[in-house]
């Protein structure tokens, strides 16, 4: 039995408003967690705008949640 062909799509490219609407925190705090390197990086493809991999964000948001669980069970 063949397997379904996968597809793999592009990476969506998310503004930082997006990114703040995702995550629930602002600019600042954004800009302080990817220095402190616990935020994903952001990229600047053609040089000007600033953007962030959807895939990231999502997996950043996986882990706070993870974080959240694992922490309410040991509090």
């Amino acid at each position: 039995m063949n397997a379904p062909a996968r597809f793999d799509v592009p990476d969506r490219l998310l503004r930082r408003s997006e990114v703040e609407a995702m995550v629930g925190l602002g600019k600042s705090m954004i800009y302080r967690k990817m220095r402190e390197g616990t935020f994903p990086a952001a990229i600047k493809p053609g040089g000007v705008s600033t953007r962030w991999r959807e895939s990231e964000v999502n997996r950043w948001l996986e882990q706070v949640s993870e974080n959240r669980i694992v922490g309410a069970h040991h509090g």
